[in-house]
């Protein structure tokens, strides 16, 4: 089935406007800084989470200038973090192609996602909303908060599943909540439908960011094997998580407390995916994505009247929970 098709099909006008503003927003410089935006915009994903802020603003009223603002300013603020995320990470591929730091070097990356950043706030002034600025504010902040989370996790050795929650709700889930609260907002929705949204948005942005930690306990077509590139990281996702609670193999405990200390190796990494496979772990975390599913449908079943849009919310969340890459 083609979920992406169901998806844009209520919002295809809207996506096309968002398109050239988003574009737009990133053109037209000189130099260094217009060829590293063109890479950035170039290289564009499939566009989930403006699609959410307009499927959520569509639902409760009418797609306006203060959603498209709204939207262009998120994916800006989004992409800004990005970029400082691969220098962080000292990645150098992104979307499969080269990172900016890659392309350029580490402080010319810093300096694009900072340019990005401040068009992202400049983009959202054009809502004049108080109320998406210190939306969008607080997004800065909080994915900010979560990666410092997130590198303090790395030397914590409990091994906490709270914890795992902890940092993918100031990440990921944090993205997709905004999405649809501001796209709530956006159309001056009430409270208690703009809280809606974004506990939908939420349960989405944790689905979203188990199903990427369940790719890295599979094989990669690049290397033929798992990747294991979080614990590479030094990070210890669900599925380990609930292998290493449930048991008491102290040698699988030893190597995660490797993990952590940066010091395993390919082979134990491997070690750890297949111990994590076989002691169910996979299986928990499909378990709880659906689990975060059933939440999600209660808002599409309480809350979402017109059939397309129905449709294509119900698209989007089996979107994420099924896709493969």
């Amino acid at each position: 089935m083609d979920f992406l098709s169901l998806i844009k099909q209520p919002i295809g006008a809207e996506l096309e406007e968002f398109v050239q503003l988003f574009d737009k927003s990133l053109s037209g410089k000189d130099g260094m800084l217009g060829q590293a935006l063109d890479h950035i915009r170039n290289r564009s994903g499939k566009r989930m989470r403006p699609m959410l802020i307009l499927l959520i603003a569509k639902n409760f009223g009418l797609v306006n200038e203060a959603t498209q603002h709204a939207a262009v300013g998120l994916e800006l603020l989004h992409t800004a973090s990005l970029v400082h995320d691969d220098v962080v990470d000292e990645s150098e591929e992104r979307r499969g192609q080269a990172s900016v730091n890659a392309s350029y070097n580490n402080k010319v990356a810093v300096l694009v996602g900072d340019y990005i950043l401040s068009t992202a706030l400049l983009s959202v002034s054009f809502t004049h909303s108080d109320e998406i600025v210190k939306e969008l504010a607080e997004l800065g902040r909080t994915l900010s908060n979560g990666e410092i989370l997130q590198l303090t996790n790395i030397r914590n050795q409990e091994i906490s599943e709270d914890v795992y929650y902890q940092v993918i709700k100031q990440k990921t889930a944090a993205l997709f909540e905004t999405c649809a609260g501001i796209g709530a907002l956006s159309v001056d929705a009430s409270k208690e439908k703009v809280e809606a949204a974004r506990k939908f948005g939420q349960n989405v942005g944790i689905i979203f960011q188990i199903r990427d930690d369940i790719f890295d306990y599979f094989e990669s077509k690049e290397i033929g094997k798992p990747t294991g590139n979080d614990m590479a990281e030094g990070k210890i996702t669900l599925p380990l998580i609930y292998a290493l609670n449930k048991t008491d193999d102290v040698k699988m405990k030893n190597l995660a407390a490797k993990v952590k200390a940066g010091t395993v190796n390919q082979d134990e990494i491997a070690r750890l995916v297949a111990f994590a496979k076989e002691s169910g772990g996979i299986d928990y975390a499909e378990q709880r994505m659906n689990d975060f599913h059933r939440d999600a449908s209660l808002f599409i079943e309480r809350f979402v009247d017109e059939p397309s849009l129905k449709e294509a919310l119900n698209a989007y969340l089996d979107f994420v929970i099924k896709r493969s890459s």
